[in-house]
């Protein structure tokens, strides 16, 4: 343990986001995600409340021209409702913790399982890294 006892949770703790920071962090999340996941999405939409960062994905859905299937008759939303309310479903990626360094931050993707922002290791072999980074490594489990 360090001295002082103070050891890093990427479960733990964080700094408030400042406005700027978010500003340069959307800039940084848009510009990578263009380069490496044009097509894969139709918006990305990044928020932050303190010091998380919420990345999320929407996609063009993908809804059986007769909607709905013989199986699910019961269902009264026509196919144009059933595509639009999927186009506003957002596909939650991950999220990222602020500790007050732009380019080591740490990084929970979104379980689907349990529902849940799950700390993750990057491909680096480390819990903490750029934003960059995290978007490339949840992209291509989730967009590609």
């Amino acid at each position: 343990m360090p001295r002082g006892g103070w050891v890093r949770d990427p479960d733990r703790g964080g700094v408030p986001i400042p406005p700027n920071v978010q500003a340069r962090t959307t800039k940084r999340l848009l510009a990578h995600a263009e380069r490496h996941f044009a097509g894969k999405y139709t918006r990305l939409g990044i928020r932050f409340k303190s010091h998380f960062c919420y990345i999320d994905a929407y996609i063009e859905p993908d809804v059986l021209e007769q909607w709905p299937p013989p199986e699910l008759s019961h269902l009264t939303e026509t196919r144009e409702e059933r595509i639009a309310h999927l186009r506003d479903t957002p596909l939650h990626l991950c999220r990222l913790r602020f500790y007050g360094n732009e380019e080591n931050w740490a990084f929970a993707m979104f379980g689907y399982s349990n529902e849940k922002y799950e700390s993750t290791i990057l491909p680096s072999g480390d819990f903490y890294g750029t934003p960059e980074e995290a978007l490339s490594a949840v992209g291509e489990a989730y967009l590609s």
